[in-house]
């Protein structure tokens, strides 16, 4: 029975998020600014949470220096929950393929976030240019490393996109920690349920180090294994 229930929530949540977005397109078609556009996302995404009635956690804070994040991805909600709560205009950085989907499509171009053809090296060069014009808005870049859902516990491999824009714009780059999110909307068993997400803020990474994505990743490993409930 609560298991049924568990699935009613996650159809109530996905029925709501496919309308709600069909809504927000609608709406950004005639919003130029950019500003505007920004709290409308993060409205959206507060009414996200709604719909599941999930409670959110930060640990540590935002450090205000932070020029692109790094984020564990493992539900939707890893989007929505950054949405409402990062203080700052995020850039989303997303692979080629997802821009492709029309409706996807105009979500992404209105508010200039970037996409990105990891097949094809010589698109780095205008996401590198596009990137840069965004810092210059006083975005921030926020990007998934391992490129894709995890699914399960152990973090992905981090691909090279996320080092080689810090290493090209010397970027500020802080790790961002997403706990139990697919054990709140998890796509697996098509699931909801109320619980924490817990967001937690890492320090700045050292990026003189070479191999300092790596051992990001180490990191966040570690820190999962020890916060998940």
């Amino acid at each position: 029975m609560k298991m049924i229930y568990k699935k009613i929530k996650a159809l109530y949540f996905w029925i709501f998020f496919v309308l709600s977005v069909a809504l927000v397109i609608f709406c950004f078609c005639f919003i130029k600014s950019q500003n505007t556009l920004w709290k409308i996302r993060k409205i959206w995404a507060k009414f996200q949470r709604y719909t599941i009635s999930y409670k959110q956690e930060i640990i540590g804070t935002f450090n205000p220096q932070a020029q692109m994040i790094l984020i564990n991805h493992q539900s939707a909600l890893d989007i929505i929950a950054l949405e409402e709560l990062y203080p700052k205009n995020l850039c989303w950085i997303a692979k080629k393929e997802l821009g492709e989907i029309p409706i996807f499509k105009v979500a992404m171009k209105k508010p200039k976030l970037l996409c990105i053809d990891r097949k094809n090296p010589r698109d780095l060069v205008r996401v590198l240019k596009e990137a840069k014009e965004r810092l210059e808005e006083d975005r921030v870049l926020a990007i998934f490393p391992e490129g894709t859902r995890s699914k399960s516990d152990k973090l992905l491999k981090f691909q090279s996109g996320a080092k080689i824009l810090s290493d090209k714009l010397n970027l500020k780059v802080q790790p961002i920690l997403l706990v139990d999110s697919a054990k709140i909307l998890d796509t697996k068993s098509f699931s909801a349920s109320s619980g924490v997400l817990k967001i937690i803020c890492m320090d700045l990474v050292d990026t003189s180090d070479e191999k300092w994505l790596e051992n990001t990743r180490k990191k966040m490993q570690e820190l999962l294994q020890s916060r998940k409930s």
